[in-house]
């Protein structure tokens, strides 16, 4: 088996070994590493609660001490729970991010998507504690989170995602975000950090979108005479449909002036219409959908790039929140008390990263988990060469 090439700077000691220990005096019986990665390891091999952590130990003690101490042995499930209830979230986040920047390539003209989640089993009625929503940042085309930050109590995604945006090198990417996140100091940020942006547009700006949509339908009367714009499509076949997107794009300064509030959006460069059409025997359902974005014109390719950055924008959905719902069981995950719930997803995107990284093994993320926990060889190779 051959895993996709990684720097042996990647390794989960040498980036987490800096992480601050909560406990002290005689509750550091066992190594705080040691403890992570055999967490780690849990997460990868099938494990969603800290009895299931305990148990992988308890199963695996001898491989474990391949590489790892264990002075006092396998720590209890108990053990694990309070370490990671009161790790410090944000040092915790930070050594993950160091981690996963090693890990991944340049990132390049890559995609960057970001969105939330909510973690639905991690309220706690009886403290009156809400269920925690995160806000993950997504490399679509290497398929790795690269951070997530926990979205602050009544708040939202507006003020979660400038915070994560300012702990990544988003240069030379497009940033792709959902509605909410279509805010003029998103947009400014992301530019003066040296990416693109492309936000979408919806009740949310109703001014702006009604704008783009009258922009798109006068230039569609006029066949888009005299106008800089460029024109897409893709069609996709298999599973008894057919489904076909275009994508119209505007660069044009006079068009752009159409819009009431252009001049407000930083580098507003270039507005998108994307028409999703998929045709399942004889019924056909269209779905037009818009953006505003800071791509400048680049000729024809224009519209086949932004059409592929709408559509990688989704791999956030299907590779990351959907894996997580179904193949981790993130929303029966109980843990709840203090930082846990924070700090276990935490561990479930370090689980995914290292998981995502084996493109040769023909089996979802599911199956991956399945066979790490049978196969001690197997969870070896992920692993190669953190342990090293």
């Amino acid at each position: 088996m051959t895993l996709a090439p990684v720097s042996t700077a990647a390794d989960l000691k040498t980036h987490f070994a800096e992480l601050p220990d909560p406990r002290d005096g005689n509750a550091q019986l066992h190594e705080l590493l040691d403890i992570l990665i055999i967490a780690i390891c849990a997460a990868i091999a099938g494990a969603n609660h800290w009895t299931e952590v305990e148990a992988f130990g308890q199963a695996k003690e001898s491989w474990l001490r391949q590489f790892l101490a264990l002075p006092h042995g396998i720590p209890a499930h108990d053990t694990f729970g309070r370490v990671f209830r009161y790790l410090d979230p944000a040092a915790f986040e930070q050594c993950f991010r160091q981690w996963t920047q090693a890990l991944s390539q340049h990132l390049g003209a890559e995609v960057l998507a970001f969105d939330g989640q909510c973690l639905r089993h991690s309220f706690d009625q009886a403290l009156g504690k809400n269920a925690i929503y995160m806000v993950s940042a997504w490399a679509s085309s290497q398929h790795l989170v690269l951070g997530q930050g926990k979205v602050a109590e009544k708040s939202n995604e507006i003020t979660a995602i400038p915070t994560l945006l300012r702990l990544l090198d988003v240069h030379g990417c497009i940033v792709s975000i959902d509605a909410i996140g279509t805010q003029k100091e998103i947009a400014r940020q992301v530019v003066d950090q040296g990416g693109d942006y492309l936000l979408a547009l919806k009740e949310n700006q109703p001014h702006l979108l009604e704008d783009v949509q009258n922009l798109f339908a006068w230039a569609d009367r006029i066949q888009y005479e005299a106008l800089t714009h460029a024109y897409g499509q893709t069609v996709n076949k298999g599973h008894g449909r057919i489904e076909v997107r275009e994508c119209w794009t505007i660069s044009d300064p006079v068009g752009l002036a159409m819009l009431a509030d252009a001049a407000e959006w930083p580098a507003l460069r270039t507005v998108v219409r994307v028409r999703a059409q998929r045709q399942i025997a004889d019924t056909t359902t269209p779905e037009d959908r818009y953006y505003i974005s800071s791509l400048a014109d680049a000729g024809p390719r224009t519209a086949g790039h932004a059409l592929e950055a709408t559509r990688s924008h989704w791999g956030i959905e299907n590779r990351l929140h959907w894996v997580l719902d179904v193949a981790f069981r993130a929303d029966d995950c109980r843990v709840r008390k203090d930082h846990g719930a924070e700090n276990f997803a935490v561990l479930r995107h370090i689980a995914l990263n290292l998981l995502q990284r084996d493109t040769q093994t023909r089996l979802g993320v599911h199956g991956k988990r399945l066979k790490a926990a049978w196969d001690t060889d197997y969870l070896s190779r992920l692993l190669e060469p953190q342990m090293q």
